[in-house]
């Protein structure tokens, strides 16, 4: 059986959540919560740095942000006191409980060439480090930004016939609010079943709308010799995030292992080096549970991140195979949202409530 997909309750530009963060950053509340609640660090989670496009339908937008917003949040998160450092650093301060100050750790997801062009220059220019997690299989050209390909799929057509599992289905998709209104209808539910099947019926619509999905992965994914030139930069790190960016919890175990090691030997084959570090693709709780967190402990990395939300406490010590991150969400390029969710109030609020989740 599928493993369910897990929504954040901060899923779109018009959700309530946005108007509460920014209403406790105007309270001041943040300010009075407990310092155990901010624990002693996080660890940022970004996708995409690019200039945005405006587009109306534009359904990833959650994980683009500005370089403008990175600048900014740079330079407001270091006036709240934390260090920058790397992810060696962190688990350095994890181990030796060296919590006199809080840290800030910079990771990007997948290997996007924009985190050359757009990200790399601001982390330069306020000598920041900062870890790209590379899916292999994108500058090798065997994986596919699928995501991607989706939404260019949908803002090309007025209408799809879609095959989910449990039959087909017309959607419309000609106007802006039916096209975002598709998204989360094929989206979802795609998500919700097995890997092959939702990637096959994605190829299979791009295929209809003639798109290239091997040509849309060289527009926007590194090559090999922009991860060389991104891997020479002494602030970058780059680390694993296995080769085809399956969700692992969704494949077998051998499976899942050798989308591990397959990650491992492309990183060493044209780096010249065993990554470290590894961020499980997805990386929600249904993506990657126990049995993943065992397999990255297996392959000896130091550390590996999830798409948990939430904050680094003292415990994350035990518990390095499975490290919550802070997203920093396109929808919510603002630095008052990032203070308050530095705070730790936000989480702590939303525990009671069941399978909440802060992105």
């Amino acid at each position: 059986m599928a493993a369910p997909v897990q929504r954040s309750f901060i899923a779109s530009p018009g959700s309530w959540a946005k108007t509460g963060l920014l209403a406790l950053h105007a309270s001041g509340a943040h300010r009075f919560a407990p310092k155990s609640l901010a624990g002693v660090g996080a660890i940022l989670m970004l996708h995409r740095v690019r200039e945005a496009d405006g587009a109306g339908f534009a359904p990833n937008a959650a994980l683009e942000v500005t370089p403008e917003f990175l600048d900014a949040t740079i330079r407001h998160v270091g006036d709240l006191g934390y260090d920058f450092v790397s992810l060696d650093e962190a688990v350095r301060r994890l181990k030796e409980r060296d919590f006199i100050r809080p840290f800030v750790v910079f990771t990007l997801d997948d290997g996007y060439r924009d985190n050359l062009t757009d990200a790399a220059p601001v982390f330069r220019r306020y000598n920041i480090p900062f870890t790209v997690y590379l899916s292999t299989g994108l500058p090798d050209g065997t994986a596919e930004l699928w995501w991607a390909a989706l939404e260019r799929v949908i803002a090309g057509a007025s209408k799809l016939h879609v095959r989910f599992a449990d039959g087909a289905e017309t959607i419309a998709c000609a106007t802006t609010e039916q096209k975002n209104a598709a998204w989360f209808a094929i989206y979802w539910r795609l998500r919700a079943g097995s890997e092959d099947a939702m990637r096959t019926e994605i190829a299979r619509l791009a295929d209809e709308q003639g798109i290239d999905l091997a040509a849309l992965t060289r527009e926007l994914a590194l090559s090999w010799d922009e991860v060389r030139e991104l891997a020479a930069d002494p602030l970058a790190s780059i680390e694993a995030h296995t080769a085809g960016h399956f969700a692992l919890a969704k494949l077998d175990g051998a499976c899942a292992r050798e989308q591990i090691a397959q990650g491992l030997a492309r990183h060493e084959a044209e780096l010249g080096r065993r990554p470290r570090h590894f961020s499980y693709p997805y990386g929600d709780p249904g993506s990657a549970g126990e049995r993943e967190f065992a397999m990255a402990r297996e392959f000896g990395f130091a550390s590996a991140t999830t798409t948990c939300k939430g904050l680094i406490q003292p415990r994350h010590a035990d518990r390095l195979a499975a490290l919550p991150r802070l997203s920093l969400n396109g929808h919510y390029q603002d630095v008052r949202i990032v203070e308050v969710l530095l705070s730790g109030l936000p989480f702590a609020m939303a525990r009671p409530f069941a399978g909440a989740s802060i992105d």
